[in-house]
């Protein structure tokens, strides 16, 4: 981990540090509260709507929380594109690129399971968050930097195919299988047809973490996830970071600025479309928990559009002023998921200490869980403020 003292290059591509800093917001804001919020309004229709895009979905379906952590992977690869450039142009060798990579995915993946830990009798041995998904697949990312587009292309389509395989070609669980042993109730709604086979906790990918979580000390042997979420989930994600790579070289290419928007818009409309007709169709349906081939597609083809519209307003329009709040995270996004994770709580007992339960409660009781993150999340941001005016800028 280092801390670099100089001020932002004038190239710097700002639409993506506001992309990132939004992404970031939305994740230490904990949506706001906004899901608390409307369960405080069972009756309507408004609050009901609110409290499903403000949480993950259950299972099938995407809501707008659920593409947060594909923008976070995504612009992984975006900034990928844009720093290996830059350390090249600076002399260093591939060995030495490669070397940094290596260390980057070890430190992801210790600082993830550094976080998951906090708390917790002892280290939690565990590899579905975001931090760790990424470490699983950085190293793995670079190799495919610098070659063509098509060659990464089909490094992605063979990982969303072979993937795919992967569950179909793996045996469902029989008639008389017991599905309370890993988690899951009788009233799930099991999938059906080919769907079946990415039901939860039933599918290879669930098999495997069986036997990989408990290579690690743990205090009871791991039998399943509650959420669903998987180890395996960072080789499908590894592709969602692979389009981000081809988006980061497509803006650093030589086309002009109209012709990349709108290739960034078509190449989101083809993402989207392609991931919905394999749901609809029942090749393989959309799940994020478990990162599924068709959610790839789909989820890719959002943060495609995201960035087209960034892009196309901060760095080809030039309207900038506005995304100042979202920069000032967007380019310290790990001290801000750092603070998110292990000092959220502090923010919050600090603020009722000082300034009493009713700085919450001004609004009126139903809307104490949405004040309360909104003065957490403004505490959070202004430590990002004071390490953007001292030009310190933390990255791994």
């Amino acid at each position: 981990m280092s801390t670099d003292v100089k001020a932002a290059p004038p190239d710097r591509l700002v639409s993506l540090d506001a992309y990132r800093g939004l992404t970031m917001v939305a994740m230490a804001s904990g949506g706001l509260g906004l899901h608390q919020v409307s369960k405080n309004f069972p009756d309507s229709p408004f609050w009901d709507a609110v409290g499903y895009h403000f949480e993950h979905a259950e299972w099938i379906g995407c809501a707008t929380w659920d593409l947060i952590q594909p923008s976070f992977m995504f612009m992984v690869g975006v900034a990928m594109a844009y720093s290996c450039a830059s350390r090249q142009a600076h002399g260093q060798s591939y060995g030495r690129m490669f070397a940094h990579a290596v260390v980057r995915s070890i430190v992801l993946v210790l600082l993830g399971i550094f976080l998951r830990s906090d708390n917790r009798p002892q280290t939690n041995f565990t590899f579905e968050d975001v931090l760790t998904q990424i470490g699983l697949g950085y190293t793995f990312l670079f190799l495919l930097w610098g070659r063509s587009m098509r060659f990464q292309f089909g490094a992605a389509l063979a990982i969303l195919i072979g993937y795919w395989c992967l569950f179909y070609f793996y045996p469902l669980p029989g008639a008389d299988f017991d599905y309370a042993k890993v988690g899951v109730g009788r009233d799930w709604p099991h999938l059906q047809g080919m769907a079946a086979h990415w039901d939860k906790n039933t599918n290879a990918a669930a098999t495997f973490d069986q036997w990989f979580l408990n290579l690690f000390p743990r205090s009871k042997p791991f039998v399943y996830n509650g959420g669903g979420y998987l180890t395996l989930s960072f080789i499908p994600s590894l592709a969602t970071m692979i389009f981000g790579l081809m988006a980061g070289e497509l803006l650093r290419s030589p086309r002009t600025s109209g012709q990349k928007f709108w290739i960034l818009v078509m190449a989101g409309l083809v993402g989207l479309i392609s991931g919905q007709l394999l749901h609809s169709t029942g090749i393989c349906p959309i799940v994020k928990r478990i990162w599924t081939p068709s959610w790839t597609l789909f989820s890719t083809g959002w943060t495609l559009l995201i960035l087209a519209a960034f892009y196309g307003v901060v760095d080809v329009l030039k309207y900038r002023r506005w995304t100042f709040p979202l920069v000032v995270v967007g380019m310290n996004s790990i001290t801000m998921y750092c603070m998110e994770q292990l000092s959220h709580g502090w923010f919050y007992r600090t603020l009722r200490t000082h300034f009493g339960s009713g700085i919450f409660e001004f609004l009126g009781k139903p809307y104490e869980p949405m004040l309360a993150r909104l003065f957490v999340l403004l505490g959070m941001w202004l430590v990002c403020y004071w390490l953007y005016r001292q030009r310190i800028f933390i990255r791994i």
